[in-house]
C-alpha cells in the first residue's frame, strides 16, 4: 500500500519545522504510521553532506557546487529513509525538499533553473503529492531564525533581501503547481497547526485513520 508523501517549504523561520512535529505528533496520535524528516538530511549519508552546507561561511560554496551537494544528499535520502517509508504505507513528512533547491539555489543566487531541473529529472524524479507552504514577511522570519542558537546560519546570514527574494520565488512556485497550498504562518504555533490539520485532512485516506 502506497504511503503519502508531503512536503513542508518556506524561507527560514516561517515555523515549517515546528509544524512538522506537531503534525507528526497529530497524526501518531490518531494511529496512523509517520515517519518525519527533513532536508538536507534524513539519511545517515545525507546528515553528512547537511553539515557542509549549512554551516560555515555564506561564501563557502558555488551555488553550483551547492546544487550537486543538495542533489546527492536527496537523493540518499530518498533511497534510504523516503521511499521505504512510502512502501510501508506510511506518510512521510519532510522539512524542506526539492522545491528548496529551486528556490534557494536555482533562483535566489543566481538563474540556474534549468540546472537545477535537469539535476532533479536525472537523479530524484519525484514530487510530493502535497506541498504546504509556510508563508510569513521575510524580516519576521529572519528575526525569528538568527534568534535561535545553533550554527546553521548560512543561509541566514546572506540577509534580509535573500529571504525577500525567496519568499517571492516561493510564491510564484506554488502559484504554477496545483500541488501546492499556501498556509499563513502568522500567529502562534497552535492557531498555525489548526491551519495545517484543516489543509491535510481531506488528503488523508480513511482506511489510514485509526479504528
Amino acid at each position: 500500500m502506497a504511503g503519502i508523501f508531503l512536503s513542508f517549504e518556506g524561507i527560514d523561520g516561517s515555523g515549517k519545522s515546528t509544524q512538522a512535529r506537531l503534525l507528526a505528533e497529530n497524526l501518531r496520535a490518531r494511529g496512523h504510521a509517520v515517519t518525519l524528516t527533513r532536508e538536507p538530511g534524513g539519511s545517515p549519508g545525507a546528515e553528512e553532506i547537511r553539515r557542509l552546507v549549512l554551516e560555515g561561511h555564506t561564501d563557502r560554496w558555488s551555488p553550483e557546487t551547492e546544487i550537486l551537494l543538495f542533489t546527492a544528499a536527496r537523493r540518499d535520502h530518498l533511497e534510504k529513509t523516503i521511499r521505504p517509508a512510502l512502501a510501508r504505507g506510511e506518510i512521510v513528512i519532510s522539512d524542506r525538499f526539492a522545491d528548496s533547491t529551486r528556490i534557494f539555489q536555482g533562483i535566489t543566487r543566481g538563474d540556474l533553473t534549468a540546472t537545477v531541473d535537469r539535476l532533479h529529472d536525472l537523479m530524484i524524479g519525484v514530487e510530493p503529492d502535497l506541498t504546504l507552504l509556510f508563508d510569513l514577511d521575510p524580516q519576521e522570519g529572519l528575526a525569528r531564525a538568527t534568534a535561535r542558537a545553533g550554527t546553521e546560519l548560512r543561509f541566514e546570514d546572506m540577509g534580509l533581501a535573500f529571504q525577500e527574494k525567496a519568499r517571492a520565488g516561493f510564491l510564484a512556485l506554488a502559484a504554477r503547481h496545483p500541488r501546492f497550498r499556501v498556509i499563513d504562518a502568522d500567529g502562534d504555533a497552535d492557531a498555525v497547526a489548526g491551519r495545517v490539520w484543516e489543509t491535510i485532512t481531506p488528503h488523508l485516506p480513511s482506511h489510514r485513520s485509526a479504528g
